[in-house]
C-alpha cells in the first residue's frame, strides 16, 4: 500500500467519529428544541437527549463501523436516559403533591433539590429538630423509600451572621439531624451523605432579613443511580 493510501485510510478513520459527533450535535439541537415545551416530562426528554448523545459518541468510538456504532449507541443511550429522567419526573410529581407550601423543589434535569428553610425546622442556634415540624421530612423519607434507586445528599446552609467557623459547624449538625430523621423513617444510611456548607453558598443577599432567611436552609439533593 502506498504512503498516499495510508494517509487516505487514516483520514477516513478520523472522519468517521467526527461524523458521529456531528450527528450527535444535530440530535441534541432537536432534543433541546423539544424540551422548550412544559408538559411535565422535561427530565424524561433531558435524559433521553443526554443519553443519546453519550451513547452515540461511545458507540462511534468503540465500534469498527463508526456510523453504525453511533446510531446504535444513540438509541440505547436515549432509552436509558429517558428512563433515568422519567424516574425523576415521577418522584418530583409525588413530592409536589405531598409536601407543604414552605418546601421548594428544583428540578435540574439530573437531580431533585428539595429545600427546607431552617427556620421551620430549628430554633435559633439549635440543631435539634422541632418535633412538631417534622412532617415534611417524614414525607420525603416515604418518597425515598418508594423510589429506592437514588442516593441522597443532605446539605446545611446558614446566613453570615456570627462566626464563620461556628456557622459551618451548625450547618453540619443540622444536616446530620435531618439525615437522622430520614434514616429513622426507613431510608438506608448507606444512601445518605450529610454535610454543611455554612455561609459559603448563599442563595440571596445577606444584607436584608429576607435574604438571610432564604440562606438559612437545608437542601435534600436526590440523585438517581444507574
Amino acid at each position: 500500500m502506498s504512503a498516499l493510501s495510508n494517509v487516505s485510510t487514516g483520514r477516513n478513520r478520523l472522519t468517521r467519529p467526527m461524523l458521529a459527533v456531528t450527528a450527535t450535535a444535530l440530535l441534541l439541537t432537536t432534543a433541546c428544541t423539544e424540551m422548550q415545551m412544559d408538559d411535565g416530562r422535561q427530565n424524561t426528554r433531558t435524559g433521553a437527549a443526554g443519553g443519546a448523545a453519550l451513547g452515540a459518541i461511545t458507540g462511534a468510538i468503540l465500534s469498527k463501523d463508526a456510523a453504525k456504532g453511533a446510531a446504535v449507541g444513540a438509541v440505547v443511550g436515549g432509552i436509558a436516559g429517558a428512563a433515568y429522567g422519567g424516574y425523576l419526573d415521577q418522584q418530583e410529581a409525588a413530592l409536589r403533591n405531598d409536601l407543604g407550601s414552605n418546601v421548594s423543589i428544583v428540578n435540574t434535569g439530573d437531580r431533585l433539590i428539595v429545600t427546607m428553610p431552617q427556620d421551620i425546622l430549628f430554633a435559633t442556634n439549635s440543631s435539634t429538630l422541632r418535633p412538631d415540624l417534622q412532617g415534611d421530612l417524614v414525607t420525603v423519607a416515604r418518597s425515598l423509600n418508594e423510589y429506592p434507586r437514588t442516593t441522597v445528599q443532605v446539605i446545611g446552609h446558614t446566613d453570615n451572621t456570627g462566626d464563620a467557623a461556628y456557622n459551618q459547624q451548625l450547618s453540619a449538625r443540622r444536616a446530620s439531624s435531618v439525615a437522622s430523621v430520614l434514616v429513622s423513617n426507613g431510608v438506608s444510611s448507606g444512601r445518605i451523605q450529610s454535610f454543611g456548607r455554612g455561609e459559603d453558598q448563599p442563595r440571596a443577599s445577606n444584607l436584608t432579613p429576607e435574604g438571610r432567611a432564604q440562606n438559612r436552609r437545608v437542601e435534600i439533593v436526590i440523585l438517581p443511580t444507574t
